[in-house]
């Protein structure tokens, strides 16, 4: 590859490496040809980019995107595929699903989320069952809006006699 090419490749992966919330990176070694084919055909049906590159030119991008990737770059050793996408723990889902019918490969070396880092295949499991920032903004309104929810039903039931039973208490009371 021609020093241009690389600079190319670099500046690509910077781009990306500046705009994304999540980034895993895994090892596909050992996968056939079509197994491959069928890998990125799944990522793409998921909404996953997988991209391939030399980790090198992986660890100039990380450096020179200025985010902090805390010590992601120690696993850059080996093939390297690095995948990213909108919702965070789609890549991890997808290569769950992909080894369902393919084995225990590609191997996940680790991620990023959100300033988390996760090094080892064992987290896959974990970075499935991740919960989105609207995910968790959700139960914390649903949790919030629990208890104002029951007493609104408790007044709607048998509203009628409550009421009257809550007037005719504070008349008694002046």
């Amino acid at each position: 590859m021609k020093k241009s090419e690389k600079l190319n490749v670099v500046s690509d992966l910077t781009s990306t490496l500046q705009n994304i919330n999540s980034l895993y990176i895994a090892d596909a070694t050992g996968l056939g040809a079509n197994d491959t084919n069928d890998l990125r055909r799944l990522m793409f049906e998921n909404g996953v980019t997988m991209k391939v590159a030399k980790n090198t030119l992986i660890k100039k991008a990380m450096e020179q995107s200025g985010v902090d990737f805390d010590n992601l770059d120690t696993i850059l050793k080996g093939n390297s595929v690095i995948m990213y996408a909108e919702n965070a723990k789609a890549p991890a889902i997808t290569l769950k699903k992909f080894r369902g019918k393919a084995g225990e490969k590609p191997v996940l070396k680790g991620a990023w989320i959100d300033s988390s880092v996760y090094l080892g295949d064992e987290n896959l499991e974990a970075l499935t069952k991740l919960k989105s920032k609207d995910d968790l903004i959700g139960d914390i309104i649903a949790l919030l809006q629990s208890p104002a929810k029951n007493v609104i039903s408790g007044l709607q039931a048998n509203a009628g006699q409550k009421i009257a039973g809550l007037v005719k208490a504070l008349e008694e009371r002046v």
